[in-house]
C-alpha cells in the first residue's frame, strides 16, 4: 500500500508541475479532430504530383490504321483529291516514353498498302484525261517512325490519375521502304501474248519514264534518275487520348505523310518515246514499254479520229502499233504525270496502348 500510495504522489507532483503539457499535445495534432483529419487524407491521396524527374512512365500499343493516297493516280489533279473507295488497312506496333505533363515520345513501326485506279478513280473533267491514261498500282509500305506528341490538357498526375482524356499534336519524322506495282497486261503492245499476264510486277527496274535509258539532252525527260526504294516522309495530325482504366489508353487520329518523292505510284513527268525505254534487265524490256503506256488496253472505233499510228521497234522487227493521240509518244505537253508535286499518304489510326510502369522519386500529400 505504501508503494502504490508513494507511485501516486509521484504522478500527480509530475503534472502539477507540467500544466502545459496537453496544450503540447494539442499542438502536435494528436487530439480527436487531427487525427480524423490526417486519415480522412491519407484515405483519399492518389499519388498526385508534379512532374519532372520525379515522375516519367513508358508502354506499348498497338495500332489498326487505314491508309488513304494523294498523288497523281486520285480522282482530281487537287492535292486533296483521293478515292475513298481505295482505303487499305493497316497495322502498327509502337513504344511510348511520356516526359512531362505535355509531352509523349512514341516510336512506331507500320506495314500498309496504298492504291490507286485512273480507270477506277478518274471523275468528269481532268478525270477524262486520266481515264484514258489508264494507269494504276499498288504499294506496299513499312514505315518506321519517331514523332512527338502535345497534350493541349496538362497532366501533373502519376500514370494512375492521368486525365481522363485530353486532345493532342503531333510531328515527327519517317522513313519508309516502298516498291510500287501494278498488274501486267494480257498483251504487248505488238500484240503478242505477255508472260506475266495479271501477275503483280514491280515497276522501279522497269523505268517506266526512261530511268534506264540513254536520253538526249533534247529529250524532254532528259537526267532523270531511277527513284530510290528507301524513302523519308513527315508525319503530323492531330487527334485525342482517352484513359480507358489505370493502365489502358484509346488514341485516336488523323495524320498525313508529307514524302519527298512523287514516285508512290510510279508516275511524275512525261511520256517518252517508247523505242527509247530500257528496263534494268533488258529482257524486261517489252514489259517496261507495256506498263508504261496502257491507253491502247481501253482502244475502240469511237476514238478511232484521236489514233495515230506509232512505229515500235520489237525483237520481231518494227511493228505498226496504234497509239491515243497525247499518250505514249514524246513531246514537252504530254505529261504521264504532274512534274514536281510529291506525293502524300493519309493515315487514320486507332490505337490501343498499355503502361508498363512508372519510376517514383518524390510524392507529396495535397
Amino acid at each position: 500500500m505504501r508503494k502504490l500510495y508513494f507511485l501516486c504522489v509521484v504522478a500527480f507532483l509530475t503534472l502539477s508541475m507540467t500544466p502545459d503539457l496537453w496544450a503540447q499535445f494539442n499542438k502536435k495534432g494528436f487530439n480527436r479532430r487531427s487525427i480524423k483529419k490526417n486519415n480522412k487524407r491519407i484515405s483519399t491521396f492518389t499519388g498526385k504530383k508534379h512532374f519532372g524527374r520525379e515522375h516519367v512512365y513508358s508502354g506499348v500499343g498497338f495500332s489498326v490504321n487505314a491508309l488513304n493516297y494523294y498523288g497523281d493516280l486520285s480522282p482530281l489533279p487537287s492535292k486533296f483529291s483521293t478515292d475513298i473507295s481505295f482505303t487499305k488497312p493497316a497495322f502498327g506496333i509502337s513504344f511510348f516514353h511520356r516526359f512531362g505533363p505535355r509531352y509523349t515520345l512514341v516510336g512506331q513501326f507500320m506495314y500498309g498498302t496504298l492504291k490507286g485506279s485512273d480507270a477506277e478513280s478518274a471523275k468528269g473533267g481532268d478525270g477524262n484525261w486520266r481515264k484514258e491514261r489508264n494507269l494504276s498500282f499498288r504499294n506496299r509500305i513499312k514505315e518506321l517512325s519517331l514523332t512527338a506528341y502535345f497534350d493541349l490538357f496538362e497532366n501533373e498526375g502519376t500514370y494512375i490519375n492521368r486525365v481522363r482524356w485530353t486532345p493532342y499534336v503531333f510531328a515527327g519524322f519517317a522513313a519508309f521502304l516502298q516498291n510500287p506495282q501494278a498488274q501486267a497486261p494480257t498483251k504487248y503492245l505488238d500484240g503478242s501474248p505477255d508472260p506475266y499476264a495479271g501477275k503483280w510486277v514491280d515497276l522501279q527496274p522497269l523505268g517506266t519514264e526512261g530511268q534506264y535509258s540513254n536520253l538526249p539532252a533534247s529529250a524532254v525527260n532528259s537526267g532523270i534518275k531511277p527513284y530510290g526504294l528507301m524513302q523519308v516522309a513527315i508525319p503530323f495530325g492531330f487527334g485525342a487520348r482517352f484513359r480507358l482504366n489505370e493502365v489502358l489508353d484509346l488514341w485516336a487520329d488523323v495524320g498525313f505523310r508529307y514524302t519527298f518523292t512523287d514516285y508512290l505510284d510510279d508516275v511524275s513527268k512525261n511520256f517518252v518515246d517508247l523505242n527509247s525505254i530500257k528496263a534494268k534487265d533488258p529482257s524486261m524490256t517489252q514489259l517496261a514499254q507495256a506498263m508504261a503506256y496502257r491507253s491502247n488496253e481501253l482502244l475502240t472505233p469511237a476514238v478511232s479520229n484521236t489514233i495515230n499510228t506509232y512505229a515500235l521497234n520489237t525483237p520481231n522487227g518494227v511493228v505498226n502499233i496504234p497509239v491515243v493521240n497525247g499518250y505514249g509518244t514524246e513531246y514537252k505537253t504530254n505529261n504521264r504525270g504532274a512534274r514536281g508535286n510529291s506525293d502524300i499518304y493519309m493515315v487514320t489510326s486507332i490505337r490501343i496502348s498499355y503502361i508498363l510502369g512508372a519510376t517514383f522519386h518524390r510524392a507529396k500529400f495535397r
